[in-house]
Order: structure tokens, then C-alpha cells, then sequence
């Protein structure tokens, strides 16, 4: 069977690495990004071609991916004058492997289905090495039909490939996971910084709360950074607050609140602004190591 052409928009480190994976599967891709490098990087491994417009790369394309920082990038990208809704045919679909905000993709797949079009939001979990070798954590959203349609695409893409329901459940999934973590990872930082100001070894209280229920993959990149000095969860202080962000927005939509969440929000913006937003989001541990009473 003659597989699907890609059009992929964001060759960033973990866009940059699906497409890799696409291309050594054997897929056909055209692709758009401001880094030129990035993309004469795909351009050269052959089997590939670049689009001077969104709409371009959605008239060329059987499945449009998308790779991006935020919903309105996203939305600019869609609805553009040389945008992928004036550009994209019948029967196509839209992927969007981005965190975004649900109501956002809502909006976006309802004009798409006007067109005919398909669309799954599929935000990622795992790291861009899982990206190039097509093992990523894939958590998908939108209409079963289009779902099934798609999924052989994400297989080679994802390890574990979730189904988990209408168009925008990907997203909401994503975001309540990614509190979840940025919770645990700000907490764990503030414990390792309030035992430090206490006279207590960092070390012997990593040692202590490691052999309880407390333990996690999340509090280990915490005492890397803070007893280790080692930063190795690639994810950073600016991506986080904007997820962060993005997860009070969505529950302000269904009206409540998630008092825990604008906690954590206050810290990663605080961190933000003190010109740490680069940094891994472990090393909010020396904001929380300056921060006066």
C-alpha cells in the first residue's frame, strides 16, 4: 500500500526527530520551518521537498502534522490567507502533536469537518530520542473513524498509541498530566531548598523520602539538580508555565478553579521573570533557594 505523503510544519528537537523517524520509515514529507537549517537537514536526507506556505504544504499533503509552542501559533498557521484551512483537501487529515488548549482545537476541528477534513489532537509524551526512534507516548483525541484512519501513521511514531475519545481529549489529558508533574517537580524542589535553610543534608533527605510512597521518577530529576547539580529533565521553566497556563485557562472554561495549579503557576512565572525561564524546570530549586520571606 502506497503510504500517505506528510506535511510537517515545526522541525524543532522533537519535530525535527519525527520527521527523521518518518523519513527512515520510508515516508514521503513536506515540510515548513523558520529554521532553514532545520530544514535543509530533512531536505537532504532525500524523500523530501519544502513548502513556501501552509497552504502549500496542505494542498500537497495526505496528513498534515503539526509540531508547534502554542495555540495561537497554531491558529495563525490554520487560518491564515496562505493558511492550511485555505490549502487543504477533502478527506486529509490534521495532526496536531502540540500541547494546546482544548477549546482552541475544538474550534479548529469544527472548521475543518466543514471542509471535509479530518483532525486529531495527539500531544506526546517521552523525550525527542524516543521521537527519533518512533517511540513515543502518543495520546489522541477526535472522531473514531478519523482515529483509525491515522493510526498505522502513529504507530510508526508512538510506542504506546492512546485512543482517549472526542476531539480535544488529547490535549485536556495532556495538560492535567503536565500539572500533575510541574506540581510534583516544584514541590519536591521547595522540600530539597526549605531542608537546606534548616540545616538538614539535602542527600540524607532525598535517602529518607525515596524509600517512602514519595518516591518517583520526578523526584530523582529533582535531586539530580538539587543534591547533584545535574539538569537532566529537558523540559523547561518557560514550557511549563505556559502549559501551566494553558491548564487554568481550560478549567476557567468548564468554571471552576484549581487553586493547587495557580500555586504552582505563581512559582514557575516567578521564576520566569527572574530570567529562568530556559533553564529545566528542576532548577526552579534556586529560585525557591533565594526566595525571602
Amino acid at each position: 500500500m502506497t503510504k500517505p505523503t506528510i506535511g510537517f510544519i515545526g522541525l524543532g528537537l522533537m519535530g525535527g526527530n519525527m520527521v527523521e523517524n518518518l523519513q527512515t520509515r520510508g515516508f514521503e514529507v513536506v515540510v515548513m520551518d523558520l529554521n532553514k537549517d532545520a530544514v535543509k537537514t530533512v531536505l537532504d536526507r532525500g524523500n523530501a521537498s519544502e513548502a513556501s506556505t501552509p497552504k502549500e504544504l496542505a494542498a500537497a499533503s495526505d496528513i498534515v502534522m503539526l509540531a508547534l509552542t502554542t495555540s495561537d501559533v497554531v491558529e495563525g498557521l490554520v487560518y491564515g490567507d496562505d493558511g492550511i484551512l485555505a490549502g487543504i483537501k477533502e478527506g486529509s487529515v490534521l495532526i496536531d502533536f502540540g500541547t494546546s488548549i482544548p477549546a482552541s482545537t475544538k474550534k479548529i476541528g469544527a472548521d475543518l469537518a466543514a471542509k471535509g477534513v479530518g483532525m486529531i489532537d495527539a500531544p506526546l509524551g517521552r523525550t525527542p530520542a524516543h521521537a527519533k526512534d518512533g517511540l513515543l507516548n502518543i495520546m489522541c483525541g477526535g472522531d473514531k473513524a478519523t482515529f483509525d484512519k491515522v493510526k498505522p501513521v502513529l504507530d510508526e511514531q508512538g510506542e504506546n498509541v492512546f485512543y482517549l475519545g472526542a476531539l480535544g481529549a488529547g490535549h485536556v489529558t495532556k495538560l492535567i498530566n503536565n500539572f500533575m508533574g510541574m506540581t510534583t517537580v516544584a514541590t519536591m524542589s521547595q522540600a530539597f531548598a526549605v531542608a537546606d535553610r534548616a540545616g538538614v543534608d539535602r542527600q540524607q533527605l532525598f535517602d529518607i523520602m525515596s524509600t517512602g510512597p514519595s518516591n518517583s521518577p520526578f523526584m530523582g530529576f529533582c535531586k539530580n539538580y538539587a543534591v547533584d547539580g545535574v539538569s537532566d529533565l529537558g523540559f523547561s521553566l518557560n514550557n511549563a508555565n505556559k502549559d501551566l497556563g494553558y491548564f487554568l485557562k481550560m478549567v476557567e472554561d468548564m468554571g471552576t478553579r484549581a487553586e493547587i495549579a495557580e500555586g504552582t503557576s505563581h512559582n514557575l512565572q516567578a521564576a520566569v521573570d527572574a530570567g529562568m525561564g530556559d533553564g529545566n524546570v528542576p532548577e526552579i530549586f534556586d529560585y525557591f533557594m533565594k526566595l525571602q520571606g
